[in-house]
C-alpha cells in the first residue's frame, strides 16, 4: 500500500520563521523562502488565507524591486498564486502595492520577468477586484494595443483579460471598436488555444447588447471573423466550443439581423446541451449560456423542448452531489424553458422536476435558493395547473414562506415572485398560504425600507386578494389595515403606488361588503386614491385608480356619490377635472378604464342615475362620451 503523505503544517507567526526568511538580506535565503511559500499555497485556498493573515504577501511583493531577475520571477509567480481564485489574495496583492510594479515589469529586458509579471497580472484580472482600465485615456489605449500586438502569449492574454474585466458600458465598447481592438482580437482566433479562448471571451464582452458593435464585428474581413467563430463551435476543446457559442449568442441577442437561420439556432441548442455533460467549469457555465440563448425567445424554447432539454436537465439534477453553481444554472435554464410554453411546463411536472426544485428551496447556497424560486415562478404561470391546485400545498408553500425572512434580499424578492403566481390560485386553496403564516410575512415586507421588497410584497398581496372570498379578504384587511394601504398608495416609488392601487382594486371588487373596504377609517383609502389621481403622471397609476373607482361605483348609492364627489369636488374649477383629461388620453387603456367609471355611475337601475347624468352633462362628460362612440379602440366603442 502507498505510504500516507504527511500533512504540511499551517503557518503561524509564532511557530514559523518564514517572515524572517522572506525579509532576509541574503538573496538566496529570500529566494528559497518565496519558492517555499509559492509551492505551499498552489491549489490550496486554506493555506493561501493562512499566509495572507500571517502578512506574507507584502514581504513577497517587496522582492519585485530586487535587482535579481530570478528573485523577481519567483516573487511574481508567488503573487499570481495568491491571486488565483481567492479574492482575499487579490486584495492582499493590491494592498501591498504590487500592481504598478508588475505593470512596470512588462517592459523589462528579461523575457522571463515579463512572462512572470504578465501571468501574475492575468491571475489578478480574473477577479472582480482588479483595477478597471479607463479606455477613454489615450495612454491606456496605447498600452492595451501594445499588449494585443505582442507576440508574447501571456501579454496578449493579459490584454484580453483587461478587456473582459473593464469593458462594461456601451461607451467603452464603442471606444474599443473605434480604436482597432476588434481587429487585433480577431487576429488571435488563429493563435494558440489560450489566445483563441481569450479572444472569444473578450469579443463577446465588446459586442454584448450593442448592435453597432455587432455590425462592425460581422463585417470584419468581409464576414470571415464571424465564420471563424462559427467554425470554433466544432473545436475539439469544450471550453473553446462554449466560448464560441457565447460569442454567437451575443451576436444573435444584440441584433435581429444576424444568425436568425433555424440551422444555427438548432446547432447552438444541441452544442450547449452536449456541453452540460462536462464535469468541470464548462459544464457549470453551459447552463447559463443555454439560459441566455433561449430567454424570452419562444421559437428557441420550442427547439429546446424538441431537443429533449427538460429531460436532460432532469437527469443532471438526479446526480448527487451537484455543484451549487451548476444547480443555479440548471434552475435558471429550466425557468426560461418554462416561461412561455405550456408543453414545457407539462413536461417539467410530469417528470416530477418540481420535487427537486422544492427541495432546493432549503439549499445552503443563496444563489441556488434564488434560482429555485425563479424556476418555481416560471412553471407556476400555468393557469391549468394553478386551477388544479398543483402548487398551493404545504410542501411548496411552507418553504417559500420561510424564505420571506431569508437573510438574502435576492432570495426574498425571488420568493415573493414565486408566491405572487402561486397565490393567484383560482381554487379555494388560499387558506393553505394563510395557515403557513404567509400573510403576516407579506404585510411585514410591504413595510420594508427596501423598495424591491415592498413592490413584490404588495404585488403578492394583490394576487392573494384576487377573486378571494369574504373571509380571506377580511383576514388580510385586518392584518394590513386601511392606514397601511393608504401609505402604500402614497409610496415614494411609482411602481409601488401602481401595485397598491391594484391591491385596492381587488379588495373593492365584488359585492357591497367588498366596496366598504375603501371607506374604512373615515375613508382614508379613498382619499389617498383621489390625491394620487390628481397628481400622478404615470399612465398605469391612472388606469389602476380608475378601476378602483369603477369598482366602488358599482356599489350602492352612497358609494356612487362618493365617487362623484371625488371626481368633481364642489370647490374645484370645472375646467380642470383630471377625469376629463383621462377620457381624452392617448392611451386606450386609460380611456377604457375611465369610461367604465361612467358606466357604473349611470347604471339605469340605480335610483340616483338620472341626477348623476345631469351632473356629468354639466361637467361636459356626457358630450365627451358621445364623441367617443367613434373611438379608435373597440373596447371604448363597445362600452
Amino acid at each position: 500500500p502507498p505510504h500516507p503523505t504527511a500533512a504540511m503544517p499551517t503557518p503561524s507567526a509564532s511557530s514559523d520563521p518564514i517572515l524572517n526568511r522572506l525579509a532576509s538580506s541574503d538573496c538566496d535565503v529570500k529566494f528559497k523562502a518565496i519558492r517555499e511559500v509559492k509551492n505551499h499555497i498552489i491549489g490550496n485556498r486554506t493555506r493561501k488565507v493562512s499566509y495572507i493573515k500571517l502578512g506574507a504577501v507584502p514581504a513577497v511583493a517587496a522582492a519585485l524591486s530586487d535587482s535579481d531577475p530570478n528573485l523577481i520571477v519567483q516573487s511574481a509567480a508567488a503573487l499570481g498564486s495568491f491571486a488565483c481564485g481567492v479574492d482575499a489574495g487579490v486584495r492582499a496583492v493590491l494592498d501591498a502595492g504590487a500592481f504598478p510594479r508588475l505593470i512596470g515589469l512588462l517592459s523589462a529586458p528579461d523575457e522571463k520577468v515579463v512572462d512572470a509579471a504578465a501571468r501574475s497580472l492575468r491571475m489578478i484580472y480574473q477577479s472582480k477586484l482588479a483595477p478597471k482600465y479607463d479606455f477613454s485615456q489615450e495612454e491606456n489605449m496605447q498600452f492595451l494595443l501594445s499588449l494585443l500586438k505582442s507576440e508574447n502569449e501571456n501579454l496578449t492574454g493579459l490584454g484580453a483579460g483587461i478587456v473582459i474585466h473593464s469593458c462594461k458600458t456601451i461607451g467603452e465598447q464603442n471606444i474599443l471598436c473605434d480604436t482597432g481592438v476588434l481587429e487585433k482580437l480577431t487576429s488571435l482566433l488563429d493563435g494558440s488555444l489560450s489566445q483563441r479562448d481569450a479572444s472569444l471571451e473578450s469579443l463577446a464582452a465588446i459586442i454584448r447588447n450593442n448592435p453597432a458593435a455587432v455590425s462592425k464585428f460581422v463585417e470584419l474581413h468581409s464576414g470571415r471573423a464571424l465564420c471563424s467563430v462559427t467554425e470554433l463551435t466544432k473545436d475539439r476543446y469544450p471550453r473553446t466550443r462554449l466560448l464560441a457559442c457565447l460569442c454567437l449568442i451575443s451576436v444573435k441577442n444584440s441584433s435581429s439581423c444576424y444568425l436568425q437561420d433555424i440551422g444555427i439556432k438548432t446547432k447552438l441548442v444541441y452544442i450547449l446541451l452536449e456541453l452540460l455533460d462536462d464535469s468541470g467549469q464548462v459544464g457549470d457555465e453551459a447552463a447559463f449560456a443555454f439560459s441566455s440563448l433561449i430567454a424570452e425567445k419562444e421559437d428557441l424554447q420550442k427547439l429546446a423542448f424538441e431537443a429533449n432539454a427538460i429531460n436532460k436537465f432532469n437527469c443532471l439534477l438526479q446526480k448527487c452531489p451537484v455543484h451549487p453553481k451548476r444547480l443555479e444554472g440548471v434552475f435558471l435554464a429550466l425557468a426560461d424553458l418554462c416561461s412561455k410554453l405550456e408543453c414545457c411546463r407539462s413536461s417539467f411536472l410530469s417528470l416530477q422536476v418540481l420535487n427537486l426544485v422544492v427541495d432546493a428551496l432549503t439549499h445552503e447556497d443563496a444563489n441556488v435558493r434564488t434560482a429555485a424560486c425563479i424556476c418555481l415562478r416560471s412553471v407556476s404561470r400555468s393557469i391549468k395547473n394553478l386551477s388544479a391546485g398543483r402548487f398551493m400545498n404545504e410542501r411548496v408553500v411552507f418553504p417559500l414562506v420561510q424564505l420571506l425572512s431569508d437573510l438574502s434580499t435576492s432570495v426574498q424578492v425571488a420568493a415573493l415572485g414565486a408566491i405572487s403566481n402561486i397565490v393567484v390560485d383560482f381554487m379555494p386553496h388560499k387558506s393553505t398560504f394563510i395557515q403557513c403564516g404567509g400573510i403576516k410575512e407579506l404585510v411585514q415586507l410591504a413595510k420594508s425600507m427596501d423598495s424591491s421588497l415592498r413592490l413584490n410584497a404588495v404585488w403578492a398581496l394583490r394576487n392573494m386578494v384576487f377573486l378571494a372570498d369574504k373571509m380571506c379578504k377580511e383576514g388580510i384587511f385586518v392584518e394590513l389595515t386601511a392606514s397601511s394601504m393608504a401609505s402604500l398608495i402614497n409610496d415614494p416609488e411609482p411602481s409601488v403606488q401602481e401595485q397598491a392601487l391594484a391591491l385596492v382594486r381587488n379588495f373593492v371588487d365584488g359585492c357591497v361588503y367588498s366596496v366598504e373596504h375603501a371607506f374604512a377609517e373615515d375613508g382614508i383609502i379613498l382619499d389617498a386614491v383621489g390625491r394620487q389621481l390628481q397628481k400622478s403622471s404615470k399612465i398605469e397609476i391612472g388606469i389602476q385608480g380608475m378601476y378602483v373607482l369603477s369598482n366602488i361605483a358599482s356599489g350602492n348609492e352612497f358609494h356612487k356619490e362618493a365617487v362623484m364627489q371625488l371626481l368633481f369636488p364642489q370647490d374645484e374649477n370645472r375646467s380642470c377635472s383630471f377625469f376629463e383629461q383621462f377620457l381624452k388620453s392617448n392611451d386606450s387603456r386609460l380611456r377604457t378604464a375611465a369610461v367604465w367609471v361612467v358606466v357604473n355611475l349611470t347604471f339605469p337601475a340605480s335610483p340616483g342615475a338620472f341626477g348623476r347624468i345631469v351632473n356629468l352633462r354639466s361637467f361636459g362628460i356626457v358630450s365627451r362620451i358621445k364623441k367617443m362612440v367613434n373611438d379608435s379602440c373597440m373596447d371604448v366603442k363597445v362600452l
